[in-house]
């Protein structure tokens, strides 16, 4: 298991550009195999999504690598993650970050991963049920992050940042999608960088653009 888990960040994470220390040492603190389904266990350090059941895949691990590194948290943010899935990536977040509110759509995986938290006393972290794909509630933050691609992304997102806060989000249609971060670096001014190429399933209930019909 940890040569499997050493082979997954020198082979997969470093290559993908990810050489942050606190994020690599993170990797091997939170462990990845124990947010795998049971009878997936061994794909828990793969270059692959893994099905979580209702629609959702874990990311790949570089992906959730990539995204704590653009992402520069500290312990002074606040921070909203859309789709919790099996619970990972949002407890990597709360390891860097002051809160962490995660949003999960299906009432069965938010059980999943509140159960996967709790050995890891995660006691700054807010499971919420609904859905949030077109953003939630009224509060701001300091970094947002959609575990789901969506085609448009909703401006709701970047009026919920906070002045120099930044939303990862993976923006297009498969199989042509770009990973984005985009800054509020005034109220009226963002700042967008794209990260790389990539290809996730989409969040339930995504924005979609407005298509011709005949």
């Amino acid at each position: 298991m940890e040569l499997a888990r050493f082979n997954m960040i020198e082979q997969q994470i470093r290559p993908c550009e990810v050489l942050e220390g606190r994020i690599l040492e993170l990797l091997g603190h939170i462990r990845r195999e124990h947010f795998v389904p049971a009878d997936k266990k061994k794909l828990a350090f793969a270059d692959m999504e893994i099905p979580l059941g209702y629609g959702a895949k874990m990311w790949q691990p570089k992906l959730e690598a990539r995204t704590l590194q653009e992402l520069h948290l500290t312990r002074n943010d606040r921070v909203l993650e859309v789709g919790t899935g099996s619970g990972y990536l949002t407890a990597l977040l709360s390891a860097l970050a002051g809160h962490v509110v995660s949003v999960e759509i299906v009432p069965e995986l938010g059980a999943m991963a509140k159960n996967n938290l709790s050995a890891y006393r995660c006691e700054n972290i807010t499971l919420e049920t609904g859905d949030a794909a077109h953003g939630w509630g009224s509060g701001t933050y300091d970094a947002i992050v959609l575990t789901g691609s969506t085609p448009v992304l909703p401006e709701a997102f970047q009026n919920s940042l906070n002045i120099g806060g930044r939303l990862f989000a993976i923006v297009g249609d498969a199989p042509a999608m770009e990973a984005k971060l985009i800054t509020r670096v005034a109220p009226d001014t963002f700042e967008t960088v794209t990260i790389m190429e990539t290809c996730v399933a989409p969040l339930q209930n995504a924005e979609q653009p407005k298509r011709f019909v005949f």
